[in-house]
């Protein structure tokens, strides 16, 4: 893990802790990456709870309750699928943060519209509304994968700030 994702990492752990919370994630295009960049650090258990990877549109609905109309009508890839997800973790987990990741990692995937390097991330808590995030990210698929990693990373910590 970079030295930056590390420290988020640390700096996400620790605001979790003081706070008493839980969080777990729902992730399509960083196949669990987020996942285990949390539990990369020794004592994760504190604070993570669960990693839904939901790959396939079958598994975002059979895991996570995301209407198969919604996937239809927009895509995976797009704020309501990824606003579902969050949500869709948040009630199938005993926490009080959830994250979901969603995007076009590439080298193939791209629709008109949807270029490689689109992601939508977002962010459901039980004491706020659902947060959603869209990034257009450069790269390779190792690279958007991570920047995604990172994103989700930061908008977990600044939940808690």
């Amino acid at each position: 893990m970079a030295p930056e994702d590390l420290a988020l990492v640390q700096a996400l752990a620790r605001a979790l802790r003081a706070q008493g919370l839980r969080m777990a994630t729902a992730e399509s295009c960083t196949g669990g990456l987020i996942a285990a960049a949390c539990t990369a650090l020794a004592g994760s258990s504190d604070w993570f709870e669960r990693g839904f990877v939901t790959y396939s549109n079958a598994a975002k609905g059979e895991l996570l309750g995301v209407p198969a109309a919604l996937l239809q009508v927009h895509g995976a890839v797009s704020e309501p699928v990824a606003r579902a997800m969050a949500e869709g973790a948040l009630a199938r987990a005993p926490v009080q943060r959830a994250v979901a990741v969603t995007g076009i990692a590439g080298p193939g995937g791209a629709v008109p519209g949807k270029p490689v390097g689109t992601v939508w991330m977002a962010l459901a808590r039980p004491d706020g509304p659902t947060q959603a995030t869209h990034l257009h990210l450069e790269g390779d698929r190792a690279a958007v994968r991570q920047a995604t990693v990172r994103a989700a990373l930061q908008m977990l910590l600044q939940s808690l700030g």
